[in-house]
């Protein structure tokens, strides 16, 4: 049938991306190698620039030598090890060790800690306001089902991020749930190897393979490969609702229920710059997250991250966390990083003068909103000694007014479907 796609027709698309500009001017010059082999020892350690540089050799004393297939062999070999190589980290982390600096604290005052305060997951089920347990025969380990009130309070926070960010006159973009492999690998996200992160969906080879997206910053950083852009046009801001799916997993405690899971929703940032403008343009991002979790009323922490904690894109990176008194600890709630040239080198995003002289662009991302952990960091900071929640001011305009979340009559006929889907279940 004309038009029909297949699997078939799927598995045969080819994705025809630049191939990556990575900076071998620096990378291949021998003298640089201590100041790359220390930088990969701060980071996670990994890449190996003696193996890069080694095979870059090989390859210029080849030149008569190889034959075409060799030489295509050595020149893939190089790449993908040029791309394992991490970005530069900012000098003022170096000085960090292994533990963030923290910048500042805020509304210390609201730090709750005068009585027993529940989990999240213990007042949910009081309020009979979502589900976790018995899914795993029909959505799997870690989903999870946020119903009535709990459902109205995610989608107030999206509606209060993207209002928020929309007045910092960012673009709403709609972005896809699933991209191409190349496009992920790009961000800094691997791909490869049993224990990685994503959900991959097909691919007889490799450059065919489909993924899910694990945030919306790598579909907004694939609507801008290989574009140039005038530098009198940047920079620009971008911001997208989207589910995020991650395939990690964890058994500790303190991040149990729905504090990691594998599919969730967020409101993310995302900017393209000249390289001038991204430190001041993560500065922004930083303000615009303080600004969003000092208006609700959260007590966090502004952290400025160490080498060993950015990931390979990374050239600096905050991390916000917000105290959960239900858990007694601070979780991780947003984080924004300059990634400098590194996503834009990968996926051909330049900037032009207006002398027409051309030049890679810079990235920066961030999240306004991640949903779970913003439910959570919510129902444990503003429970109340009778179970309810009170709806912090900001929220309660898209919540209909609403200035409580209480408990739920749950109905005779609902009790006896939850009791028979358990009976099913075990």
């Amino acid at each position: 049938m004309p038009g029909r796609f297949t699997a078939r027709s799927m598995s045969q698309h080819r994705f025809n991306l630049q191939p990556a500009c990575f900076d071998t001017d620096y990378l291949l010059n021998p003298a640089n190698r201590a100041a790359i082999e220390a930088n990969i020892q701060h980071r996670k350690g990994i890449g190996d620039i003696q193996l890069v540089q080694r095979l870059s050799e090989q390859l210029d004393a080849g030149q008569a030598t190889l034959s075409k297939g060799e030489r295509s062999a050595l020149q893939a070999q190089l790449s993908a090890e040029l791309g394992k190589i991490p970005n530069r980290t900012h000098p003022a982390l170096l000085d960090y060790g292994t533990e963030p600096r923290i910048v500042a604290r805020y509304n210390e005052q609201a730090k709750q800690t005068d009585r027993k305060y529940f989990q999240f997951g213990d007042i949910c089920k009081r309020m009979n306001l979502y589900r976790m347990e018995n899914l795993g025969n029909f959505t799997g380990h870690r989903s999870y089902y946020l119903t009535d009130e709990l459902a109205e309070l995610e989608h107030a926070l999206i509606c209060y991020a993207v209002d928020s960010l929309r007045e910092r006159h960012f673009r709403l973009v709609t972005v896809p749930d699933v991209l191409p492999a190349r496009i992920i690998e790009s961000c800094g996200m691997s791909v490869h190897g049993e224990r990685n992160q994503v959900y991959k969906l097909n691919g007889r080879h490799e450059r065919d393979t489909l993924c899910l997206s694990g945030t919306s910053e790598m579909a907004l950083a694939g609507y801008l490969a290989g574009r140039v852009l005038p530098a009198d046009q940047l920079p620009q801001k971008l911001m997208a609702v989207s589910r995020c799916y991650r395939a990690e997993t964890s058994a500790l405690q303190e991040e149990k229920g729905i504090y990691r899971v594998h599919q969730f929703t967020k409101v993310e940032m995302f900017a393209v710059c000249q390289p001038d403008q991204s430190a001041t343009v993560l500065e922004e991002f930083r303000d615009i997250e303080v600004a969003l979790f000092n208006q609700l009323g959260l007590h966090f922490l502004l952290l400025d991250m160490p080498a060993c904690e950015l990931g390979a894109p990374a050239y600096r990176k905050y991390d916000i966390e917000a105290w959960m008194p239900g858990r007694g600890m601070y979780g991780e709630i947003s984080s924004c990083s300059d990634c400098t040239d590194y996503q834009a080198r990968r996926l051909g995003i330049r900037v032009r003068t207006a002398d027409g002289r051309e030049t890679f662009a810079h990235t920066v991302n961030g999240t306004a909103c991640a949903i779970p952990r913003m439910l959570i960091a919510t129902l444990e900071n503003f429970q109340n000694a009778d179970y309810t929640v009170t709806v912090p001011d900001v929220l309660r305009r898209y919540m209909g007014g609403k200035q409580l979340l209480r408990r739920r009559k749950v109905l005779p006929e609902l009790k006896l479907a939850k009791r028979l889907v358990q009976e099913e279940t075990f």
